[in-house]
């Protein structure tokens, strides 16, 4: 396989000592460390995990365009992977014979303060992207992820959102263009791609459609300085009418206001309860956020000395969990502090949950064991974008998005079972108080337990059961655009 790949390449006219250099085998002692540089997930990174017969690292669109060409031509799944951090692996894993096309050298961010727009490659890093922001400028920003280290290809293709999206809706709200590899190896620019195309790459998932090479991004305006705040409320703090009152008022708040809901199970002094933690970002000072939480979210009781005023790139480092005296170079780190084992599933509140139900659920937390909430606040402009205006639908009518969420250290089969068993019978749980025909879900929160494709006669039918979920009435189009551009998959 390797050397028909290689071969391959260079009849695709790709010199021999530039194949040499962005090629991996099993046999290259290196193979190991690229592979494994950008799994963000152990659960896939384990001795019975499938591996790839070759890892293409490219540095130019030459080799991206050649390794397409290739991976059709020899029937070859090809796996593209900028950051690695889907929840599901799907960028390095997969049950048939397959390539792996990891775009990490292919990282350049150029920014123009000028025109508010910055290119960046799909292997540039979202700290990255922030920190060259800055060096230009402290009063521009991007609207995307509070993880530094997710890859730009991956997180904006699926939708792409942050701590602003109350105030600048998604990350795919403001590409406005793109450059590609389409299924044929050819290199388009939205002008030449189309506008169909280029709508099903900003939260379609791109790996559906093509290779995305890059996006040009329209750049947004922040204040000098912003606030960001962080309170804790257990539960003898009324944590349950603080998240009750929440519900009440996010979609109501200030647009430059974003609240994140962390609820956690915790034991304190041998009780076992849940914390609730409210982290938020506000685009302006602290004497304007506390008029507007006073008045709007007195549960919250939120204190001057609660808050921190800072440049806006600080507030990225803080809301990256950095220690506070953290220089911005820490965002150029591409590597996390630890990789664990993971899960993660997703769900959208269209209506406040009622007092008992949060105590319901409260309980059940405590019971399962250490599954946590994440919820993150809608409203604002989101509610103002047309669900048909990008492929990603979950617009207005949503309260708040949760993300499941555990995290555990332990190895083996039995561990795995145990803590995914622990997630799926919280979501199970959860059903009553969330989004239904269909229960929605949030692409980049990739998820297999809600349905997966096996390519066959039937796949447009298994592919509806999930596709609906994250796309609503978007899918079809999605399925007329990937038929036209991709029909051999």
């Amino acid at each position: 396989m390797d050397s028909c790949f290689v071969q391959c390449l260079s009849d695709n006219k790709i010199p021999s000592c530039q194949i040499s250099k962005i090629i991996y085998t099993p046999k290259n002692p290196s193979f190991t460390t690229v592979l494994q540089s950008y799994i963000r997930n152990r659960r896939f990174n384990v001795s019975t995990t499938r591996k790839p017969s070759i890892i293409i690292t490219p540095t130019s669109e030459i080799h991206v365009s050649a390794a397409v060409i290739c991976a059709k031509k020899l029937k070859t799944q090809l796996k593209i992977r900028s950051g690695g951090h889907d929840y599901e692996g799907i960028s390095y894993v997969s049950d048939t014979k397959f390539v792996i096309l990891d775009m990490f050298n292919l990282r350049s961010i150029n920014v123009s303060v000028e025109d508010r727009t910055a290119w960046v490659e799909s292997g540039a890093l979202l700290g990255e992207l922030y920190y060259r922001i800055t060096e230009n400028t402290k009063l521009l920003a991007f609207p995307a992820g509070v993880c530094p280290t997710m890859g730009i290809g991956g997180h904006i293709s699926g939708g792409g959102y942050g701590n602003m999206i109350r105030k600048y809706g998604l990350s795919v709200d403001h590409v406005v263009d793109a450059k590609i590899v389409d299924a044929n190896g050819r290199v388009l620019d939205r002008k030449s791609m189309g506008e169909d195309l280029f709508w099903a790459i900003r939260g379609g998932g791109g790996a559906s459609f093509g290779v995305v090479l890059a996006y040009k991004l329209n750049l947004v305006p922040v204040p000098e300085d912003v606030t960001v705040f962080t309170v804790e409320k257990e539960a003898s703090q009324n944590a349950t009418d603080a998240v009750f009152q929440y519900q009440q008022i996010v979609d109501k708040m200030d647009k430059d206001l974003f609240i994140r809901v962390l609820l956690q199970p915790v034991t304190l002094n041998k009780t076992r309860s849940v914390r609730a933690t409210f982290i938020g970002m506000f685009l302006g000072n602290t004497d304007r956020l506390l008029s507007i939480t006073g008045s709007l979210f007195p549960e919250l009781g939120l204190q001057k000395s609660d808050c921190r005023e800072m440049n806006w790139i600080y507030s990225v480092i803080y809301w990256a969990n950095f220690v506070n005296t953290s220089a911005p170079e820490v965002l150029l780190n591409r590597t996390p502090d630890s990789v664990n084992f993971l899960k993660r599933k997703s769900d959208y509140v269209q209506t406040p949950i009622s007092k008992p139900g949060l105590e319901k659920l409260f309980d059940k937390m405590v019971e399962i064991g250490k599954v946590g909430l994440v919820f993150n606040s809608y409203g604002g402009v989101m509610s103002e974008i047309d669900e048909s205006a990008t492929p990603f639908p979950h617009r207005a009518g949503n309260l708040f998005k949760i993300q499941y969420s555990v995290n555990w250290k332990e190895e083996g089969e039995e561990a795995d079972k145990d803590y995914v068993a622990q997630i799926r019978e919280l979501y199970s749980f959860m059903e009553p108080y969330v989004s239904k025909n269909p229960r929605q879900a949030f692409l980049n929160y990739r998820d297999l337990d809600i349905g997966i494709n096996d390519n066959s006669n039937n796949s447009y039918e298994q592919g509806k059961i999930y596709g609906e979920k994250y796309f609503k009435g978007n899918f079809d189009r999605l399925v007329k655009i990937k038929t036209r551009v991709d029909p051999d998959n």
